[in-house]
């Protein structure tokens, strides 16, 4: 018997396809609907909906149920519709008609969505943690390489010199603003919907600021129907978010994959995470970096999911809503793993040394002899002319030093003021207990 069942059978086939894949994502949200059950017990108790005896009685039924979500016992039984349905179920087996009480002044709607918020709270500062080991690591390599020279490319044509330093460096800055805009999903995701019981509130005298406080969510979402219309609203913000990120990992995958192959070798692969061919005995292929891009750039399609799903529907609830778990909820997984494999192969990249010593990069100091004879007095334009000049008629000899000193530049990549903003951010989630 379901929840909200009144004794009418249903087709067998209809239950499937309506339940989808609920029971096996529910087990993400098991104990975060255990906390957010908690919360409400506690409010219930507080307001007078039921005595400080029962509210207690409540309380310590659901801390025995998330021990067995956390020892990995806990599981969703044949019949039974989804893990909110089960954990009611526990209850009211072990309490009796109090259990029954728990779902007092809420519905199932404002239960959901509030265990969705507490695991995507949850999840995010994981992910926030695991960019700043990425992040670290980046830095780091940019220090370690930043007077070692590589070539700069615009339109894939060799353009200007870089450096290794300045390559590491540009993808931990941009881990920077990925960690703002993570920030603000954060900030989205962090209100509390509990007490919108359906979408329009309750005649209960509910205590929102007391489950707000008791669940650390910033201030409850204040609009009952607001409250409900963050459904949808917050998954594709918070994949937006995580699509920024891997907008990132997947341009860093491609630069390695093209520049560790032979064309290019300005990076060899730790043969541990290469792998070979079936016909061809020298190959060492960046298999890890290939699939990196490819699970990245299926992480950027996130956000245009959630908004198709979501895009005519009107305010309250629909059962579309449902569909954003199947992708959502796993998707915070294949994140995290991009970031640890992402951190382990960037780890272990050997740089190669002395690239520009070919003849084929004399090219890229033609700026620089344009620039030394402007110093010397010569106005640009006609300085531009005459290497140009030199060029054509094969007089061009190249002087492979730089003598870059601006912020931002070979010889001062700016990795103190990158540190200190991606610190500034992260500050944010450093305060926040466990992630929340």
């Amino acid at each position: 018997m379901k929840l909200w069942q009144k004794g009418e059978d249903i087709d067998q086939f209809f239950e499937k396809f309506t339940i989808g894949k609920d029971r096996e994502l529910d087990l993400y949200l098991a104990k975060h609907d255990v906390v957010g059950s908690q919360a409400h017990a506690k409010m219930l108790g507080k307001v007078g909906l039921l005595s400080e005896k029962d509210a207690e009685q409540l309380v310590n039924g659901l801390e025995a149920i998330g021990k067995e979500v956390a020892a990995g016992t806990f599981a969703i039984e044949e019949g039974v519709e989804d893990v909110h349905s089960q954990i009611e179920l526990m209850l009211t087996r072990d309490l009796g008609d109090l259990g029954k009480k728990i779902h007092m002044g809420r519905s199932r709607n404002d239960q959901v969505i509030t265990a969705l918020k507490l695991f995507t709270r949850e999840e995010i500062g994981w992910v926030a943690r695991k960019m700043h080991t990425l992040f670290d690591l980046l830095l780091s390599k940019s220090e370690q390489y930043k007077h070692i020279l590589m070539p700069g490319y615009t339109h894939m044509q060799v353009a200007m010199p870089s450096s290794f330093g300045l390559w590491f460096g540009a993808y931990a800055e941009s881990m920077v603003d990925d960690l703002i805009v993570l920030k603000a999903a954060h900030e989205v995701t962090n209100k509390n919907p509990l007490g919108s019981a359906a979408g329009y509130g309750s005649s209960f005298p509910l205590d929102r600021d007391a489950t707000s406080r008791e669940m650390y969510f910033a201030e409850p979402n204040f609009n009952v129907v607001y409250a409900q219309m963050t459904r949808g609203k917050m998954e594709r913000t918070v994949a937006m978010a995580m699509a920024s990120l891997a907008g990132t990992l997947s341009k860093l995958a491609m630069d390695v994959c093209l520049y560790s192959g032979q064309n290019f070798n300005f990076f060899k692969l730790p043969v541990q995470f290469t792998t070979g061919s079936s016909i061809m005995p020298h190959k060492h292929n960046p298999d890890g970096f290939e699939l990196l891009r490819g699970k990245t750039n299926q992480l950027q399609a996130l956000p245009y999911e959630m908004t198709l799903i979501t895009s005519n529907l009107p305010s309250g609830y629909h059962r579309d809503l449902q569909q954003l778990k199947e992708r959502f909820i796993p998707s915070f997984d294949e994140l995290k793993d991009c970031l640890d494999i992402a951190a382990l192969m960037i780890d272990g990249l050997e740089v190669q040394e002395n690239i520009l010593d070919e003849d084929r990069y004399d090219l890229l100091f033609t700026v620089e002899l344009v620039n030394e004879l402007v110093l010397s007095g010569m106005p640009f334009r006609d300085a531009y002319r005459e290497v140009g000049r030199r060029v054509q008629t094969g007089e061009y000899q190249a002087s492979k030093e730089v003598h870059h000193t601006h912020l931002g530049s070979i010889g001062d990549p700016g990795n103190d003021r990158i540190k200190e903003s991606f610190m500034r951010t992260y500050a944010y989630f450093a305060r926040l207990e466990g992630g929340k």
